[in-house]
């Protein structure tokens, strides 16, 4: 899928403002998708010069958002919002990520069904380490469906 030089991340995922947590996507294709992590020196999740490596989990989760987005892009449609429903074995090598440091994460789908459920391997690198692994599952809605119908009323 083309676009990476261009695009801006807001183009493959639906996350905004101080929730968009990762900062470029680099690839996209039918395997899974690899995006980059400026850790930044402050924010939402910032605390003592670093962020708190539980956070791991949603920057793999956005990073599975970009392939998501990918697919949907390929389509002629836009990224949407998808669900993180769960994560199995979240090994962490630290405690926190260091405001500065890159982290690449990386996502590979496992399996995606029919009826949008997926499984994808996930791992975070930096300085080319492994720092954090994980399977995580995800909903991605069919075409049409709002997962927010009903949250307004």
């Amino acid at each position: 899928m083309d676009g990476f030089g261009e695009a801006r991340v807001e183009s493959w995922i639906p996350h905004r403002g101080a929730m968009r947590l990762i900062d470029r996507v680099l690839v996209v294709d039918g395997d899974g998708a690899v995006a980059e992590v400026d850790v930044p020196f402050d924010g939402l999740f910032v605390r003592d010069g670093e962020v708190p490596a539980w956070i791991g989990i949603e920057y793999m989760a956005q990073t599975v958002a970009a392939w998501a987005g990918g697919r949907a892009r390929a389509q002629g449609g836009a990224p949407r919002a998808g669900l993180l429903l769960g994560s199995r074995r979240y090994e962490v090598r630290r405690g926190g990520f260091p405001c500065g440091a890159k982290l690449r994460v990386e996502a590979r789908c496992e399996l995606m069904g029919e009826n949008g459920l997926g499984l994808f391997d996930c791992r975070i690198e930096m300085d080319g380490v492994a720092v954090a692994t994980a399977r995580i599952s995800v909903f991605d809605p069919p075409e049409g469906a709002d997962l927010l119908r009903g949250a307004a009323a």
